[in-house]
């Protein structure tokens, strides 16, 4: 990047208001995302970012005190809306990353969150901060499936955690962008389950979701993995 970082770049807040549509159509949350109008991806809300985040809405009453762990945080959407509901969160990005880590910092800015840990965290590797993780009860991933060659550094990642973490779920969203992608024999190497979760469950099947244009057309799929046991899984 030739602009000098995000110094130089233009950033701009994006608000996202999740609300209740049934049990109680007053309770709603309100977050504000900054933006950083620059080339790399990891700087923008993207459409995976917000069905994640609608999940966690849905789902804050058993967020509530639990510790979270957002992997390729970004911007933190997801991370933030778990933090705003009562989630003891640890946003990650990739070690190699600074601009990114520096993205989460600023989320959490932006929302008051002052007690958010922010670690770098590559994909795929075991550092120190890794195996030093506290216990976790959900991790989380949006769009981390997004170039083939890392899926299986991502699962690594995740196989590692999760056997630290026997109950802990990995809930990620991901974008179809090739037919011919798929992380299926590599949850089977490393003895992960897969369960798809429909997003009509969790009210997040619209082209618009949080007061934004968000996911648009995109066609966003949402699956929660775990350890494989001897029962079931994909």
């Amino acid at each position: 990047m030739d602009s000098g970082g995000p110094e130089t770049a233009s950033i701009v807040d994006k608000v996202f208001t999740f609300e209740e549509s049934t049990i109680n159509p007053q309770e709603s949350l309100c977050v504000t995302i900054p933006e950083v109008l620059d080339p790399q991806y990891g700087m923008y809300v993207w459409p995976c970012a917000v069905v994640l985040a609608q999940y966690l809405w849905t789902r804050r009453q058993e967020l509530r005190h639990k510790t979270v762990l957002e992997l390729g945080a970004g911007v933190s959407l997801p991370g933030v809306v778990a933090a705003r509901c009562g989630a003891q969160v640890i946003l990650s990005d990739s070690a190699k990353t600074p601009l990114c880590l520096e993205n989460c910092r600023r989320s959490c800015e932006a929302n008051g969150l002052h007690d958010v840990v922010t670690l770098g965290l590559t994909w795929g590797e075991i550092s120190p901060d890794l195996a030093l993780l506290p216990e976790l009860d959900v991790i989380l991933g949006s769009d981390v499936f997004y170039e083939p060659q890392d899926f299986e550094d991502v699962l690594v990642t995740v196989a590692f955690l999760l056997r630290k973490n026997p109950q802990a779920q990995f809930w990620t969203t991901y974008q179809e962008r090739s037919a011919d992608w798929s992380i299926e024999a590599l949850l089977h190497r490393w003895e992960l389950s897969c369960v798809d979760v429909r997003l009509e469950t969790f009210d997040a099947d619209k082209a618009e979701l949080a007061g934004s244009n968000l996911p648009g057309s995109h066609s966003v799929l949402m699956m929660i993995i775990t350890l494989k046991t001897d029962d079931g899984g994909r």
